[in-house]
């Protein structure tokens, strides 16, 4: 088998770290490993595979004989190295937002449109976290029912932001319980017992970034025609994000088919026994490589309309897992 050189641009953030674990777990065929960070992070050691290897600076002539790049960094960090990562000969699986929606830049879930990945030019983008966990079910209800119009509203948590949330939720978890006065620095305000309706930038339309994103994002990677509407929230979650997802499609919708779809669909597991009181969540999700799917039911104020709840890691098929499922897509189809 055919090894790669392979590097991971921001290996100690949240996804960069997640990125490192799952190449391991899924055995990925690597040569050599680089770890690439900023000046402040250099020489730092991380464990990989029973080796320890140093971290080494993020700039032009560290990507020369990298095969491929996993960056897990800013859209600014991102704009400027991707282009230099490319040049070196590198192909770039970036999971920032900074080339999403450039047209010559394929935005890829493998189990939606893995087929674009033929007219990658270098740079290959990752979706939002939250518009990939939503895609991989629709796909193929889309595929039959023809989906028109979505409407979903998320449930996020703050792993989603980076570590320094994670922390502050943490903490804000301990004051409360040492009855101390709980501060805020990451988010605008607490988040500790509270949902925040902002998630990213707020835009002159009213929307935030964050579902602008899910809009765009859906209409690239499943169809242009599709209508979508998001409302995105930050929720006080550790890892897991949650999706309320309304679709109306042009056909009519038979529930026990639409759960024999998703049965056999790819990287979907079905959790719907209500009467069981068995459905997903975020607590079952994490650590998880499916997309989890239940309380599917009717929506009778629309003709041909349907109700889902989505949940996923979003660090893992939200990001890392994806990442690394592309990677592996271009090995198999000779795309490297």
């Amino acid at each position: 088998m055919r090894t790669y050189n392979v590097a991971i641009v921001g290996p100690l953030g949240v996804v960069g770290e997640k990125v490192r674990s799952i190449l391991i777990e899924r055995n990925f065929p690597i040569n050599k490993i680089k770890f690439l960070g900023t000046f402040k992070n250099r020489d730092k050691p991380i464990y990989f595979n029973d080796e320890v290897i140093l971290t080494e600076v993020a700039e032009e002539g560290a990507f020369t004989q990298i095969d491929i790049a996993f960056f897990c960094v800013n859209s600014q960090v991102s704009k400027y190295l991707a282009p230099i990562a490319v040049k070196e000969g590198a192909i770039v699986i970036d999971n920032s937002s900074a080339w999403r929606m450039e047209e010559d830049v394929p935005l890829i879930i493998p189990e939606v449109n893995p087929q674009d990945l033929q007219y990658h030019k270098g740079i290959i983008s990752n979706p939002n976290c939250s518009t990939t966990q939503m895609l991989v079910p629709l796909k193929p209800l889309h595929d039959i029912y023809k989906i028109k119009r979505i409407v979903v509203s998320t449930y996020q948590s703050v792993s989603g932001t980076g570590k320094n949330a994670i922390e502050e939720l943490y903490n804000q978890a301990l004051d409360y319980c040492l009855d101390k006065p709980i501060s805020n620095s990451v988010y605008p305000y607490q988040i500790l017992f509270n949902t925040l309706p902002h998630i990213d930038d707020f835009l002159d339309n009213g929307y935030t970034k964050e579902e602008m994103k899910m809009v765009n994002e859906t209409r690239k990677i499943l169809d242009k025609n599709i209508q979508v509407t998001a409302t995105t929230v930050r929720i006080p979650v550790f890892n897991g994000h949650s999706e309320s997802v309304n679709i109306q499609t042009e056909k009519p919708i038979y529930l026990d088919e639409v759960k024999k779809i998703l049965k056999k669909a790819k990287g979907v597991k079905l959790i719907d026994e209500t009467k069981s009181n068995l459905y997903p969540m975020p607590i079952f999700s994490e650590g998880k490589d499916d997309v989890f799917v239940g309380r599917i039911r009717k929506d009778f104020s629309i003709e041909n309309g349907l109700n889902l709840w989505i949940v996923s890691d979003n660090l893992r098929k939200g990001a890392a897992l994806n990442s690394v499922q592309i990677a592996e897509i271009l090995m198999d189809r000779n795309l490297l």
